[in-house]
């Protein structure tokens, strides 16, 4: 069931397009990666999608009665007020009633790790515990879209897990849309992903198929020098390719299986140090497709 639609999106300054021909859907309760380096394109298109930015051109459909929560890439607080007067501050605007929001507020404070720190002055805080309460004001109301730009970029990798596993719990019953660069992150929660390249959207996917279009599996097998993977190499009919002491296999629909591969190694006279099958990672596959385009 999809709960946002985009069509041809777009955003132009002068001559000059921001935003160019933006069209994909959301699902229910999905994570979706929006990728691409600095200046692809992700803030102004989150921008958009929060209304915050009028469009130029295109189409934004949601579901009836759809409430969303927005998190900017650099979130900006009230030094003079506590965490929880800045969240219920938050909560109030959007729409929760005076006598509720406090206790929202402390709720949301403490899902997000800061139960302990709820009481102190904002103007006092990391940039991990910013991070934080920047994602409490997003879901304070228990929206069922968030929108985050770029929520791990300023973290450390400890905030960045820490982060990361609040959006996995959140995702259970919350659509999220978020903008990032750091890919190896985004593997571990994403259900679509979306590539942006100068304003326009190069490829878009579920990881696995995205993967299968571009990721280039191949089994690797390491021998214990260069001369004995080159003599192995030059006997195999299979299509290979030869690096040092490593042999590369490509996988493709009628190429050798790991159980086939196995079968030629169990009678190997040579030295071999290990097998294993490998495939690109986000982020080879993204400079692959951003150098194709």
């Amino acid at each position: 069931m999809s709960i946002l639609e985009v069509e041809k999106l777009t955003k132009r300054y002068g001559q000059e397009s921001a935003v160019e021909d933006l069209s994909f859907v959301l699902e229910k309760e999905t994570a979706t990666a929006l990728i691409g380096p600095n200046g692809a394109g992700k803030t102004t298109s989150l921008s958009m999608l929060a209304d915050l930015l009028s469009p130029s051109s295109g189409k934004i459909t949601v579901a009836e009665g759809l409430t969303i929560g927005f998190l900017p890439q650099y979130p900006q607080f009230f030094p003079w007020l506590t965490a929880l007067e800045f969240t219920e501050m938050a909560a109030k605007l959007s729409g929760i009633e005076s006598k509720k929001a406090r206790l929202q507020a402390s709720r949301t404070l403490g899902f997000v790790g800061l139960e302990s720190a709820m009481n102190k002055k904002t103007g006092t805080f990391s940039g991990g515990m910013k991070q934080r309460l920047g994602l409490a004001q997003a879901i304070v109301h228990q929206p069922k879209l968030l929108l985050l730009d770029e929520p791990i970029s300023a973290l450390d990798p400890t905030g960045r897990r820490e982060i990361m596993d609040l959006l996995k719990a959140l995702q259970r019953d919350t659509t999220i849309l978020y903008s990032t660069h750091i890919l190896n992150d985004a593997e571990e929660m994403t259900d679509q992903l979306l590539f942006m390249k100068d304003g326009r959207l190069i490829e878009q996917g579920s990881l696995n198929n995205v993967k299968k279009r571009h990721a280039s599996p191949h089994i690797r097998i390491r021998f214990a020098n260069p001369n004995q993977a080159a003599e192995f190499a030059g006997r195999l009919t299979w299509e290979r390719e030869l690096k040092g002491a490593v042999v590369f296999l490509p996988v493709y629909k009628n190429g050798p299986s790991m159980q086939q591969v196995l079968e030629v190694l169990s009678s190997e006279k040579q030295d071999i140090l290990g097998v294993d099958y490998q495939t690109a990672s986000l982020e080879e596959i993204f400079l692959k497709v951003v150098a194709a385009k």
